[in-house]
């Protein structure tokens, strides 16, 4: 169901990044100044695990549960917050209209998160490329320092907070959480084994939680509203995914954008009712749900799901693209939610070309610490590469599937599997596509082929 609203995004127009345009039109750190004052740390995780907010990052873990894990004592170890702003996957720019448009919604989040895991000091960990992001963020943290809601005593409370921007240096590795924690260490960006987890050992060896930038920005509202009542805003909110998010669409639609809804729209409404159609007016070829890394699907795909107990048997039997975009239901449905940034592919687009150009990026971006995500993602770009000239035989584009396969749970991080995933996605629902590069018979693919670009 489509429902719009504005909780983190009606400060998005001329002048919304500043102090008085938040107090103005947002919540104006009262939340925080609530918070802080009159709730204890253990009721601040607890009204939080009520909120259903799951991860916009990607992996979907509820926030409140994640903020449970930090030690309930502050030991010889400090507590750390790291908030995750790298957002270096194609396909995904929401958190950075965040950061230019609404950064006060951040630093207020990071003062409630603080509190709540028992942190003096958070660190917005941004990709380097986002100069606006940083500039927005740092001038945000200036006023409230100015403030005194950022330093020894916000809101008079004994409790101090920092704020520190940290830029990286643009490895999409480090989008992945103990990688970027690595990063911050000053190390090389190279995810980590765990145990330990990094509410145990973060960075800097001490307990720390690491949250996606629009999770923490969309702390205040929570908070503002109840976090029951904030989850109930969404109709996924009995199945644990509440309240509301930053939607991105891109790709061959005529109106790109990003949305904040309450959770649980479809894919038709998103592309639809919000994107105004395909180019062209032609079909739709496939989605790619949620960045890059997420299996594309596609609108012939129906859910098959007879189990009256079964999580998706209310759309038994209907198009995947009319399934509500949650965490679960995503899941449900052979795919993940991921960032939440939908990439609308074209009828007529060659799917040989478009898994190229991703395993392009991932064999770029892969760290080469574990052999199979290092060695995988080139084989895969190769042999793609080859079928995509005419060059490829059948039974490359057969070991194509052993590849992605051979990576899929071979890997320290997810990276891998975000490299195989869609790569096995692509090959098994466009098989007939792929073999059809192999034998030299492209007819009418080619004068279909789209040549807008992206949006």
């Amino acid at each position: 169901m489509l429902k719009r609203t504005d909780y983190l995004t009606r400060t998005y127009k001329p002048g919304g990044w500043t102090l008085a345009a938040y107090e103005r039109d947002a919540t104006g750190y009262e939340v925080a100044r609530r918070v802080l004052t009159t709730m204890t740390r253990e009721q601040v995780v607890d009204e939080a695990k009520k909120a259903n907010l799951r991860g916009r990052g990607g992996a979907g873990f509820p926030m409140g549960v994640k903020w449970s894990f930090m030690p309930k004592m502050v030991g010889a170890k400090p507590h750390y917050l790291v908030v995750n702003a790298d957002e270096g996957e194609p396909g995904t720019h929401k958190d950075r209209t965040l950061m230019e448009q609404n950064p006060h919604a951040c630093i207020e989040g990071c003062i409630i998160a603080c509190y709540a895991i028992g942190a003096h000091v958070a660190y917005v960990y941004v990709r380097d490329e986002l100069h606006l992001s940083k500039a927005r963020l740092e001038g945000a943290i200036g006023e409230a320092r100015a403030k005194g809601w950022v330093g020894p005593a916000p809101f008079g409370k004994d409790y101090a907070v920092e704020v520190y921007v940290h830029s990286g240096a643009g490895a999409y590795i480090c989008g992945e959480e103990t990688s970027m924690l690595n990063s911050l260490d000053g190390r090389r960006g190279e995810p980590r084994n765990k145990p330990p987890f990094p509410a145990n050992a973060g960075v800097f060896g001490c307990p720390t939680t690491v949250n996606n930038l629009e999770t923490i920005a969309a702390v205040p509202t929570a908070f503002a509203l109840g976090c029951e009542e904030f989850s109930k805003l969404s109709p996924l909110h009995g199945l644990g995914d509440g309240g509301v998010r930053l939607y991105g669409l891109n790709g061959h639609v005529k109106r790109p954008q990003i949305i904040e809804l309450a959770v649980g729209p479809t894919l038709n409404e998103l592309i639809f009712d919000v994107g105004g159609g395909v180019l062209g007016d032609r079909g739709v070829s496939c989605v790619i749900p949620g960045g890059s890394s997420t299996p594309i699907l596609r609108p012939q795909e129906t859910v098959n799901a007879p189990d009256l107990k079964a999580l998706l048997h209310p759309w038994h039997g209907k198009s995947v693209f009319d399934v509500p975009l949650g965490v679960d239901t995503m899941r449900g449905v052979g795919s993940m939610l991921g960032t939440c940034c939908v990439t609308v592919i074209a009828e007529g687009t060659d799917p040989v070309a478009c898994m190229h150009n991703l395993m392009q990026f991932y064999r770029h971006e892969s760290c080469g610490q574990c052999t199979p995500c290092r060695e995988g993602s080139a084989w895969l770009e190769r042999f793609c590469r080859k079928i995509l000239d005419g060059e490829g035989s059948l039974e490359e584009l057969d070991s194509l599937h052993d590849i992605a396969n051979g990576i899929m749970g071979n890997t320290i991080c997810a990276f891998g599997e975000g490299t195989a995933m869609p790569a096995l996605a692509f090959v098994q629902k466009f098989r007939r596509e792929f073999e059809a590069h192999v034998r030299g018979d492209r007819s009418g693919q080619e004068a279909k082929l789209v040549v807008e670009p992206w949006g």
